[in-house]
């Protein structure tokens, strides 16, 4: 594998950490700001908001242009987007900067692979994608948790320092390492991308993912809070907590590509959403607990993004079906839907904090999430009429 890979792996990494680090950081930025926790956790919706809006119109405007001057373009604004974080003199700053790092973010993810297969022999493209979200798995394991830490006991905005370091140098190394002669692929236009928004069936996928991720964010937002104010841990453990998460998460998406390979989208993700729905529904009870409300958050990083496979293999084999020429659109915006869902899903968690309790974004997240489960039994429904529909024809 070339070495070029590792500067995306390393852009991957610090972009990874800079979305989720916020999680462990919201009671220190509500506290040092002086604004409400449903505020502070705005900035969770905020950079979600800008990775769906980057993700589709931002790639779609850049099709033209050289790969690496785009890759190097994003890591810039990245930079730029966590230094003014890092001075940000103000909330409003801070909003600013959330969304321009979001904006990186999703053209990023949606150009990363392209660069990643234009790398490497067509043998081992998919493992050159792999490698390069390698960095997002590590940010969850080490980034997040590592960040927190720093962000505890030097300060939030140190966090954000260390992040356009990291971002800095894999600036340095896209420059150097990353050919300016990569593949490019026809340049998908705003017109073909709500094509596939109109498509039903693409569309059922977009709310499948949209639900799956509100349920978790609804809750995941407002861990760091939930787990001072319910479970009564001290500030300096949630860091500890959060590795723990990470560690789960890695598992869970490991497993969570296996049992979709093994059962099929549709079975995968019934029993992720499942049990999603249960261990949201648990942690409003053991969430008072501090033994049960570890065991508890443990188990939910196994589930909590293991659907990302299921849902991305689902989304391309409907759009190989109902979108042929769109198929990379089509999985770019599940992208935006995924972020679409963390957005919805922490703005409603706010509201639940602000009028409600902390604890009730437990079993809110529950509700959404069996919302997530029945949309995907309908939709198998209709992959189920469909094949039933073509052997009648076949046999007629």
């Amino acid at each position: 594998m070339p070495i070029a890979l590792f500067a995306l792996t390393l852009s991957a990494f610090a972009i990874g950490t800079t979305e989720f680090v916020i999680v462990g950081l919201v009671p220190t930025i509500a506290t040092d700001l002086g604004v409400t926790l449903p505020s502070a956790g705005l900035l969770v919706s905020l950079y979600a908001v800008g990775v769906a809006v980057g993700a589709p119109v931002l790639t779609a405007l850049t099709g033209k242009w050289n790969r690496k001057h785009v890759l190097l373009s994003l890591m810039a604004l990245f930079v730029g987007g966590n230094i003014l974080a890092w001075q940000a003199p103000s909330y409003e700053s801070l909003i600013l900067a959330r969304i321009l790092t979001g904006l990186a973010h999703g053209v990023f993810f949606s150009i990363g692979s392209t660069i990643a297969t234009g790398l490497v022999a067509k043998e081992k493209e998919a493992s050159a994608i792999a490698i390069m979200f390698t960095g997002l798995t590590v940010a969850l394991v080490t980034g997040v948790p590592l960040g927190t830490w720093i962000g505890q006991n030097f300060g939030w905005r140190a966090t954000f320092l260390v992040v356009s370091a990291l971002g800095t140098l894999a600036l340095i190394g896209s420059a150097l390492l990353v050919p300016n002669n990569l593949k490019q692929s026809k340049p998908a236009t705003l017109s073909e991308q709500m094509k596939v928004l109109v498509q039903p069936r693409l569309v059922l996928v977009y709310l499948m993912t949209i639900l799956g991720y509100g349920g978790t964010f609804t809750a995941f937002t407002y861990l760091a809070p939930i787990l001072q104010e319910e479970a009564g841990f001290a500030p300096s453990a949630i860091s500890l907590i959060m590795l723990v998460y990470g560690v789960s998460v890695a598992v869970g998406n490991i497993y969570g590509g296996k049992l979709a390979d093994k059962k099929g989208p549709i079975r995968a993700l019934t029993i992720i959403f499942s049990a999603l729905a249960f261990i949201l529904f648990a942690l409003t009870f053991t969430m008072g607990s501090k033994v049960a409300a570890v065991i508890t958050v443990l188990v939910w990083g196994a589930f909590a993004f293991g659907n990302v496979p299921g849902l991305q293999v689902y989304v391309v084999q409907l759009a190989e079906k109902f979108t042929p020429n769109a198929v990379d659109v089509a999985s770019g915006l599940n992208i935006a839907a995924f972020n679409i869902g963390i957005a919805v899903g922490s703005i409603l968690g706010g509201a639940i904090v602000d009028g409600m309790q902390l604890s009730d974004t437990a079993w809110i997240g529950a509700i959404i999430s069996v919302a997530a489960l029945l949309v995907t039994r309908y939709s198998g429904y209709l992959d189920k009429r469909a094949l039933s529909t073509a052997n009648n024809t076949t046999g007629a």
